[in-house]
């Protein structure tokens, strides 16, 4: 080899690892339910952060300690299921070395999350409802919840219910037999109990699609309305259809599960006067932004709160990171910590919660609403402040 052409080699090796010592990827892991019941969902988590990551990329990354990183999703399906869940963390851990995780979407995969990534000490930012993610027995753990639960949003909602709707008197609620129906849903029903309502609870397994026998048995106990909790959008869609097809016609509303445009897509005509517990607001100018955005990429249709919610759920982790100055995954913790007033442009300020129902402030706060189906479109209600 000639010797300029060793040098050339050489410098052009020197610029190459130069670059990529310049700036370095991150992964990123995501967890949601890409098949099944909570389909929906799952896209639109995945949609959002991979939304807010070209955002980040494009501003010229993350820097921490003197580097500078580009951040890479990688993304796994937990099937809507604890074990789909403790699967998908033990892969992104195990396998790709992953110290950050955003998702999963539901309690039941959140708990399988949170048992492979608080002993790895790899931040986990989750959904899901369950009091149990929060407050669990891990001595020193690594999750915080990135949006409000029944448990913060369900007696306001409740409270606003029995003042603007007086003749709802007695609630039947549906919900799954698993973490969600076993914690959610008799901590909501115990709410409604406090203002004075009445409420049936009734089980049903995962996977069910015929749901009408467990609504008669509910009709016949003189329910004045139906509730369907943190029932994913596939079950509640069809879950109002079926209601509405055997002659209910009182009121039906979601304290949970933020997926009215699902819902309403399921339902068809069924879900006109449906309410839905709903955390943000696609008419507002950053709404409009994030809904253009996401139609560029992934064309027209349906678009549910979820989006947002892991989109902002990206540049809190940024921003931590930026705060710690470092990926040490303690370092990043303490930093998450300070966040409270952070405002990423998607809901205003933030509000970490929690240290009284919990022991720990690492329950977030954002705006939300009660929404309605109103001639086939969605009307916020009210809006509810943290």
């Amino acid at each position: 080899m000639p010797r300029w052409w060793r040098i050339a080699f050489a410098a052009a090796l020197l610029i190459g690892a130069t670059g990529a010592h310049g700036q370095e990827t991150l992964k990123i892991g995501g967890i949601g339910p890409l098949s099944g019941g909570g389909t929906a969902w799952g896209l639109a988590a995945q949609r959002g952060m991979e939304l807010a990551i070209e955002d980040v990329n494009a501003k010229g990354g993350v820097k921490a300690g003197g580097q500078t990183y580009k951040f890479e999703l990688v993304m796994y399906d937990d099937q809507y299921t604890g074990q789909g869940g403790k699967a998908a963390a033990e892969r992104l851990v195990n396998q790709d070395n992953v110290k950050f995780i955003i998702g999963p979407v539901g309690s039941p995969p959140a708990l399988g999350v949170i048992s492979v990534t608080n002993p790895a000490k790899v931040i986990a930012l989750t959904d899901g409802y369950a009091p149990q993610i929060l407050k669990n027995d891990t001595p020193d753990p690594y999750n915080f919840r990135i949006y409000n639960t029944n448990i913060e949003f369900g007696p306001p909602l409740i409270k606003w219910l029995k003042e603007n709707i007086p003749q709802i008197k007695k609630v039947a609620m549906l919900a799954p037999n698993d973490a969600v129906g076993q914690s959610v849903a008799p901590a909501l029903a115990a709410d409604y109990k406090k203002q004075g309502f009445e409420t049936e609870l009734d089980l049903f397994e995962r996977g069910t699609k015929e749901f009408t026998p467990l609504i008669l048995r509910m009709m016949a106990q003189k329910v004045d309305a139906f509730e369907f909790d943190g029932n994913s959008p596939g079950d509640a869609g069809l879950m109002l259809k079926q209601i509405r097809q055997a002659g209910f016609r009182g009121h039906v509303m979601q304290i949970g599960g933020p997926a009215i445009d699902e819902i309403m897509e399921i339902a068809g005509p069924a879900a006109e006067g449906f309410l839905s517990y709903d955390i943000f607001d696609w008419d507002t100018p950053v709404g409009q932004r994030l809904r253009a955005a996401y139609e560029k990429k992934y064309g027209k249709g349906i678009i549910n709160a979820f989006m947002p919610a892991f989109y902002h759920a990206v540049l809190l982790l940024g921003e931590s990171i930026r705060r710690a100055d470092s990926l040490d995954t303690a370092k990043v913790r303490a930093a998450i910590e300070t966040t409270d007033g952070y405002d990423a442009g998607v809901y205003g300020p933030i509000k970490w919660t929690g240290k009284e129902s919990y022991g720990v402030n690492r329950q977030m706060m954002i705006p939300y609403y009660w929404s309605e189906v109103k001639n086939g479109k969605i009307v916020k209600r009210a809006k509810f402040n943290p």
